[in-house]
């Protein structure tokens, strides 16, 4: 269920340019089945993230990776029990922030490829990303696998940031501006 979810997922959305090429290899990757679901599939694999907006829409939600220590969106591996690629985001935002009562846009805003170091080595990380936004007066919380987790300006990112995280804000608060 949940492999045919990311094929039928990202087969109805159609890529910005940025995301075109990290989606063409994603979707090369799917044809390898079902394991490149799996954080132990060697040397690449799918991830789900998502950008929380606040519910006024003006700041981000950022972590301060621990292992990569540059800001970006909250996100990580898939796991066993995740339904759905849209669930695996959801979970991840509320393990690594607390937050609950999101309201989530089922339609990815972005992908993409980037180099992650990962249970002891490298890998490709072929990351589906989604917006979310919170519900008013959301307070997040720090969890172990961040330094730190902020609520900035949207219009105001900090330093370091990861690759490709600034592209995620206008994508997001666009899809809850309308």
């Amino acid at each position: 269920m949940l492999f045919d979810d990311v094929r039928d997922r990202l087969s109805r959305w159609t890529p910005h340019a940025e995301a075109r090429e990290a989606y063409e290899a994603t979707v090369v990757l799917l044809d390898d089945g079902p394991a490149v679901l799996a954080k132990a599939n060697p040397g690449a694999h799918v991830t789900a993230s998502a950008l929380v907006v606040s519910h006024d829409l003006s700041e981000v939600l950022l972590c301060l990776h621990g292992k990569a220590r540059k800001w970006m969106q909250l996100g990580g591996h898939i796991e066993p029990g995740d339904a759905t690629l849209l669930a695996a985001a959801l979970r991840e935002v509320a393990e690594e922030s607390g937050l609950a009562g999101v309201q989530a846009d089922p339609v990815p805003i972005d992908v993409d490829r980037h180099r992650a170091r990962c249970g002891g080595g490298e890998a490709w990380h072929h990351d589906v990303r989604f917006a979310f936004r919170a519900a008013p007066g959301a307070t997040p919380r720090v969890s172990d696998e961040s330094l730190d987790l902020a609520w900035v300006p949207a219009g105001d990112l900090p330093e370091p940031l990861a690759a490709a995280t600034a592209r995620l804000v206008p994508l997001a608060v666009g899809r809850f501006s309308g």
